[in-house]
């Protein structure tokens, strides 16, 4: 068919998780659980970073970026997922598809990239403590997140660039119940052998390369802790297994995606579900939890904004004097 003669089709239409009415309301509950989480869990994060003097730290400011990140990123696909599993039909417009395509590769981007560069930050940190403020000035720092984010951009204009030349004239049925390339690319009605081997080059050998890259970075690191001693040791290791486990988690379902044929296999709603939905909120569970200064930040800045034991007692005390 040629490029420019065919009827665009005006919408897509989603299989969804499930066709399950029993299984839609079950699954609706834990996700909107797991949304509502992911969102409060990393505000907690950013809130607690600004707030905090003791977090105003290259590390502490990198995971305040990766803390808006992951609200922006679950953002793209949970509302939709919330309102069609409680939905009979699952459709998304042509551009709003397109829209959530290119959100999802920009801040997926980012969320690589980001990583990476908090990678740097403790590879700094350890190899050059001396002059580590100095090279990780807040100046540089915002100039690597900033960098970041334009190089999830790229990434994703050029997805889109991609994409949009390519014909939809139907079917317009996405396996799936978000829009994203590989199910995508499969609408489209003319051969898209050559793109689609282009996609798993641009894709796939990228992060498989990247994911190599960043945990050779992190096995390096935690050689070079070997020489150190006492609590500073402890806690850098502590940070950096917390780091290279987010990394995993990033990575793992990333390339089972993208580094592969387009063809549905049999797990791959799993790992979307892992994608898009479990791996955003887990993320300020691994730095919280691990980390005991923030634990401790958390507390104090709970102690600050609300009231104290003492407090309330003296105010139950007048309550109950006034009875």
């Amino acid at each position: 068919m040629a490029l420019g003669n065919y009827t665009r089709v005006p919408e897509f239409i989603f299989c969804g998780i499930t066709q399950s009415p029993e299984l839609s309301l079950l699954l609706f509950f834990f996700s909107s659980v797991v949304y509502i989480t992911t969102v409060l869990a990393n505000i907690a994060i950013v809130v607690t970073v600004t707030c905090e003097a003791r977090l105003h730290t290259p590390m502490y400011f990198l995971l305040c970026n990766l803390s808006i990140l992951d609200i922006c990123f679950s953002s793209i696909t949970a509302p939709k997922i919330l309102v069609d599993l409680l939905s009979s039909t699952k459709t998304i417009s042509f551009n709003g598809c397109i829209t959530q395509m290119f959100f999802f590769h920009l801040l997926g981007g980012a969320d690589i990239f980001s990583l990476s560069v908090m990678a740097f930050d403790r590879y700094m940190a350890i190899s050059k403590p001396l002059h580590y403020v100095t090279i990780m000035s807040r100046g540089r720092c915002t100039a690597l997140i900033v960098a970041s984010w334009v190089g999830g951009f790229i990434h994703s204009i050029v997805q889109i660039s991609l994409l949009l030349p390519l014909p939809f004239c139907g079917p317009n049925v996405v396996d799936g119940f978000y829009c994203d390339v590989p199910q995508v690319l499969k609408l489209a009605c003319t051969d898209t052998f050559v793109l689609e081997v282009l996609m798993i080059s641009n894709n796939g050998l990228v992060a498989n390369l990247w994911f190599v890259l960043l945990v050779v970075s992190y096995t390096v690191i935690l050689m070079m802790l070997r020489s150190h001693t006492g609590e500073g040791r402890r806690k850098a290791i502590s940070t950096c297994t917390a780091h290279l486990t987010v990394v995993t988690l990033h990575f793992v379902p990333c390339i089972y995606v993208y580094a592969r044929p387009f063809t549905a296999l049999p797990m791959d709603r799993a790992v979307s579900i892992t994608f898009t939905v479990i791996i955003p909120v887990l993320n300020p569970m691994i730095y919280t939890l691990r980390n005991q200064e923030m634990k401790s930040a958390m507390r104090r800045l709970k102690r600050k904004l609300g009231p104290s034991k003492k407090e309330i007692d003296a105010v139950k005390s007048r309550l109950e004097s006034q009875n």
